[in-house]
C-alpha cells in the first residue's frame, strides 16, 4: 500500500518553487530602486557639466580682464618714463624764449649794454624760480667747512685767516635734486700756513 504524501509537505514544496521563480525574475530584472540611482547620477553629472562650463567661462574672462590690466598698466608705465619731464619742460619753455628775445636784443644796432643786462638778470630769476619749483637746490658753500659728500676739492690754498679745511672759492657751484647730489661744487679749500704747522709742532 503506497504511503499518501502529506499536504503539509506538497504545501511547503509548492512554496519554495513560487519563491524560487521570484527570486529568478528579480535578479534577471533591475530592481526598482536601481533606475532612481541612474536618473540621479545623470541629473549630478549634468550638474557638474553645467557648473565645469561656468568655472571655466569665469576662467577665462578672469584671464582676459587681468591681460587687459597688465597691458593698461604697461602703457601707462610707458607713458609715465615718456612724460615725467612734461611739466619741468612747461616750466623751462619761458626761459628759453626769455633768452631768445634777450639774443635778438643784442644783436639789434645800438644795443643798450643796461637794458641787455637787465634782461639777463630777469632771465637768470626766473630759471632759478623754476628751479625752485623742481627742488633743484644750488650748493655754493663759500665760506662754509669743506663737506665731501657735496664738494670736490680742486686744490689746497694756504690761509692765513681762515681755519683749515674750509671752501676758500667755489670753481662752479653744485646742483642737488630733492636732496640728493645731481653735482658737486668744485671747490678750492683752505690749508693751514706752514707757520702755523710749526707752532702747532
Amino acid at each position: 500500500m503506497e504511503k499518501e504524501q502529506d499536504p503539509v509537505e506538497e504545501l511547503d514544496a509548492g512554496e519554495a518553487s513560487a519563491a524560487q521563480a521570484e527570486a529568478q525574475a528579480e535578479a534577471e530584472q533591475p530592481p526598482e530602486t536601481q533606475r532612481p540611482d541612474n536618473e540621479k547620477l545623470g541629473l549630478l553629472l549634468e550638474d557638474a557639466r553645467s557648473k565645469a562650463d561656468e568655472h571655466w567661462d569665469q576662467l577665462v574672462r578672469a584671464r582676459a580682464e587681468a591681460d587687459n590690466l597688465h597691458k593698461r598698466h604697461q602703457r601707462d608705465l610707458e607713458n609715465a618714463h615718456k612724460f615725467s619731464l612734461e611739466r619741468f619742460v612747461n616750466a623751462l619753455i619761458p626761459v628759453r624764449d626769455s633768452m631768445e628775445l634777450g639774443l635778438d636784443a643784442a644783436q639789434g644796432e645800438g644795443a643798450d649794454l643796461t637794458r641787455l643786462r637787465e634782461g639777463s638778470e630777469l632771465t637768470l630769476k626766473l630759471l632759478s624760480d623754476v628751479m625752485a619749483k623742481f627742488e633743484v637746490v644750488q650748493v655754493d658753500p663759500v665760506g662754509e667747512p669743506f663737506n665731501p659728500d657735496l664738494h670736490q676739492a680742486m686744490s689746497v690754498q694756504p690761509q692765513e685767516d681762515l681755519p683749515p679745511n674750509t671752501v676758500v672759492t667755489v670753481v662752479q657751484k653744485g646742483y642737488t635734486l630733492n636732496g640728493r647730489l645731481v653735482r658737486p661744487a668744485m671747490v678750492i679749500v683752505s690749508q693751514a700756513t706752514p707757520g702755523k704747522l710749526d707752532e702747532k709742532a
